[in-house]
């Protein structure tokens, strides 16, 4: 089959069944993209298949409409397990899976990911799902209770393979897989293909169909991409100094929920701003009044979720701003073309919290084009610029209001109270003001979780990344000379060989970097414990980017690691959530008591006594401590 879409090949040339045909339909999907056209017919008929393309590429409904299509209504059991690395992936492609299958009746997909309640899940899987979306943890944690069984599951799906290889999730995924019958389908997606992950594929796959599919470029040049690490509350401090400092025209404001394009509009609108919410609740009335107030220039700014701003052509649009980010590439493209329009430039601004940069990477593997990393106005910029704001309302008053009748109140006031006319004209600029202040106070930017570590964080990713890992490795840190727990080399091909040896350290020898605060786990050596185990479980239950994760120490029975600090407490609450192997964390605080001495199964040959004498007791005060073996 040839590698790009026939012009006139629609979803209608596939067996799909019919009511796969209505949900897209109601979808709107008219014509299959290139990894969905080569995809679908070899599922539909119960091949197996290894498939790379990056996000974005539509692999998501390459995979679920077959899948859809061969349900079997009668089966009261799980039909298919689809395994994530992140909980955000688990959560997208069950909502993809039920928007596909929304004319099918009695349907249901379940989404399984750690931080979320046990009692919810196992409500939700004794409703009989045919479709459980869950990340490796998790989905671990049912096997083992028994709450989720897999005897008659009839396909697999491993959704960014190489990214769960990356997180440390691989041999859970390995575990799973073996849980799992000898003779279901299996579908495989990744980005790149490493060794692990190409011999996953020869040893569990039957005679797979490989498919590869070549993304071009599809961003205009006339947008100039940028993004900002930003997260939580104070993205809305950064988009106010965005829209302060830069010079714009009309900007759209992009938000994945309908809820939210009515939040931030009201706050942006307290602000100062002119701006309205724009979503699929907003009736087609009051759509049609607030895209023409956009055109004409009665609205600075409009709050959107992709469906609504779906053929959304506004010339005057200067700054598209992903106020969330999307979670594919198609989606990305298709907001930042709103602006750049007719020949004109435009700005795409997009904002990262740290736990995000997974995406920012697929995105710009996509889009194949690197986004420059942007600064924040100054605060001496920001006042700047709401100085010369403030003269120019003097200045326009004056010139187009008649202000004679005010010029006679002042005069009058002067001469009552002989109050010179510039302490006059001080105290009615204050008044004007009102409560809030005209000039910024001088405080730190604002930045994502992590506090300042996040700027040199995205420094970092574009200075190492792409030299250091592979097109999508992990992050490896230079001043500790350890990977994440992933694989170095994996990107590059062929096998790494013998991992070289890390250096160890007692306890207490080192302190935390700048930044990071050290915890301790209630596991360690004695319970199997590695370290990419617990850069995955971190990463997945507290939604810690691996690039905020530091410094892994493993003892035998316990552990410590690095991590920022200023943590909230909610971020901890569900680190103690987390398992490894079916055991909680118990993570806490490393109050930096003595580490008791590792286990030594035997003596090392300098700390034997001497022949002469054998059997007499040692000193124990001159033994000399053993340092951990397993370090990061």
């Amino acid at each position: 089959m040839p590698a790009d879409t026939p012009a006139d090949l629609s979803f209608d040339d596939f067996a799909l069944s019919t009511e796969v045909q209505e949900g897209l339909q109601k979808v709107g999907y008219e014509s299959p993209s290139p990894i969905q056209a080569r995809t679908i017919p070899v599922l539909l008929e119960g091949r197996d298949v290894v498939g790379q393309a990056q996000t974005g590429t539509g692999k998501t409904a390459a995979f679920a409409l077959p899948i859809i299509s061969r349900l079997d209504k009668a089966q009261r059991t799980p039909q298919v397990l689809v395994l994530t690395p992140t909980r955000e992936l688990a959560i997208q492609v069950a909502e993809a899976f039920k928007r596909y299958a929304s004319a099918v009746p009695n349907f249901h997909v379940l989404p399984i990911y750690g931080g979320q309640s046990y009692g919810i899940q196992l409500r939700q899987l004794q409703r009989n799902p045919q479709v459980i979306v869950g990340t490796p943890g998790r989905v671990m944690d049912h096997i083992r209770r028994g709450t989720l069984v897999l005897q008659e599951l009839r396909c697999l799906v491993l959704d960014e393979a190489d990214e769960m290889l990356r997180m440390g999730f691989i041999d859970d995924v390995e575990w799973i897989m073996q849980q799992t019958p000898e003779k279901r389908q299996v579908a495989l997606f990744s980005a790149t293909m490493p060794s692990q992950i190409r011999r996953i594929a020869q040893q569990y796959l039957n005679d797979p169909v490989e498919i590869t599919i070549q993304m071009a470029s599809a961003t205009a040049d006339t947008v100039h991409q940028r993004y900002w690490m930003v997260s939580g509350v104070h993205k809305l401090d950064a988009l106010t100094r965005i829209l302060e400092a830069e010079p714009f025209d009309a900007v759209l404001v992009f938000v994945r929920t309908k809820l939210a394009t009515v939040t931030l509009a009201e706050r942006l609108e307290a602000r100062g701003y002119a701006c309205a919410p724009l979503s699929g609740d907003v009736p087609q009335n009051m759509r049609e009044r607030t895209i023409e107030r956009f055109k004409d220039g009665r609205l600075d700014v409009v709050v959107a979720t992709d469906v609504a701003a779906r053929g959304l052509d506004v010339d005057r649009i200067s700054h598209v701003i992903n106020y969330d980010i999307p979670y594919d590439v198609e989606a990305y493209i298709h907001r930042i073309g709103r602006t750049g329009r007719a020949g004109r430039t435009g700005e795409a601004i997009l904002f990262v919290a740290p736990r995000e940069r997974r995406l920012l990477r697929s995105i710009e593997r996509g889009a194949r084009q690197q986004i420059e990393m942007m600064r924040l106005p100054t605060t001496e910029q920001i006042n700047d610029t709401r100085v010369a704001r403030f003269k120019q309302r003097i200045t326009d008053t004056l010139a187009e209001e008649e202000v004679g009748f005010y010029f006679e109140l002042v005069e009058q006031y002067r001469q009552e109270h002989n109050v010179p006319a510039i302490e006059i004209a001080a105290a009615l600029a204050k008044l004007l003001q009102g409560e809030d202040p005209l000039l910024l106070q001088n405080k730190p930017e604002p930045a994502g979780y992590g506090h300042g570590r996040d700027r040199d964080d995205a420094d970092d990713y574009h200075n190492r990344d792409r030299s250091d890992r592979g097109d999508r490795g992990a992050f490896r840190d230079r001043d500790r000379g350890g990977d994440r727990g992933g694989g170095g080399d994996r990107d590059r091909g062929g096998d790494r060989g013998p991992k070289p040896e890390r250096p160890v350290r007692e306890r207490g020898a080192t302190s935390p970097e700048s930044g990071m605060e050290r915890y301790r786990i209630e596991l360690g050596r004695n319970q199997g414990v590695q370290p990419g185990n617990i850069v995955g479980a971190i990463a997945n239950e507290g939604q810690i980017d691996g690039g905020h994760i530091g410094r892994i120490d493993i003892y035998d029975d316990y552990s410590t690691v690095d991590l920022p600090e200023g943590m909230p407490k909610e971020v901890l609450l569900d680190l103690q959530k987390a398992r490894i192997s079916n055991r909680e964390l118990n993570i806490s605080r490393d109050l930096g008591g003595a580490s008791p001495r590792p286990r030594r199964d035997k003596p090392r040959k300098d700390d034997r006594p001497p022949a002469a004498d054998k059997g007499k007791k040692r000193d124990k005060s001159k033994a000399k401590r053993k340092k951990p073996r397993d370090s990061k």
